[in-house]
């Protein structure tokens, strides 16, 4: 059975290889905006089921599984997406320093020919360090903040913005692999690497980097 990963993420597409799963990859491309009232969380998985359904329409006479997913950076109520232009991304920064805030991922495995579908949300906090304004502009200015939620990564190995998080690291990478492969067992897809037995137990993210593993770790 062929999966689709209905995603143009190279972050992605390298935590499924690592994963041992292997995917054929189909970009969609759809507006990503908070609808007014929608909460972060609805927003994420409204689009991760948007991608899922414009990647049914281009594989609807293939046989296969698409595999769909959207991360947003939610300080309370609002999203912070993409930031649009590198002023918008310093503002970004300058919002998250020496806070707290969610990264949600929703995932949407959905089955081709015939759109059935199973969901899953993933939520992590994430504490931001207090970083000046001169490092933040740096980070910017390097052009790796302008096409990420919240205009940062986590695995940042220079920046370095997270002083520490709680729950899946991969989530806030931008793919929780604990909630992918729930989907992929139950679709009857085996992963080339079994799950690590922290992810499954719940005790700390299995696939992050050794001093990044998740539950309550500094970063």
């Amino acid at each position: 059975m062929t999966l689709i990963l209905a995603s143009e993420s190279p972050r992605r597409r390298e935590l499924l290889r690592q994963s041992g799963i292997d995917c054929e990859v189909s970009p969609v491309s759809i507006e990503e905006q908070q609808r007014a009232g929608e909460k972060p969380e609805q927003t994420a998985l409204r689009l991760a089921c948007e991608k899922a359904g414009a990647a049914l329409t281009r594989s609807k006479d293939r046989e296969g599984w698409i595999l769909a997913a959207d991360t947003v950076v939610a300080d309370g109520d609002t999203v912070l997406g993409k930031p649009r232009d590198p002023s918008q991304a310093a503002d970004f920064l300058s919002r998250l320093c020496g806070r707290e805030h969610r990264v949600i991922t929703a995932l949407c495995l959905a089955r081709t020919p015939g759109g059935g579908r199973e969901t899953d949300v993933a939520v992590t906090t994430v504490r931001m360090r207090e970083y000046s304004a001169a490092e933040a502009g740096t980070y910017v200015d390097s052009g790796d903040a302008m096409d990420k939620a919240g205009a940062y990564a986590i695995q940042d190995g220079t920046f370095r913005p997270v002083e520490s998080i709680h729950g899946c690291y991969t989530n806030v990478v931008g793919l929780p692999l604990c909630r992918v492969y729930a989907l992929l067992e139950r679709a009857g897809i085996t992963p080339g690497r079994p799950l690590p037995e922290g992810c499954r137990t719940g005790r700390a993210c299995g696939f992050a980097p050794p001093d990044r593993t998740g539950q309550e770790s500094a970063v």
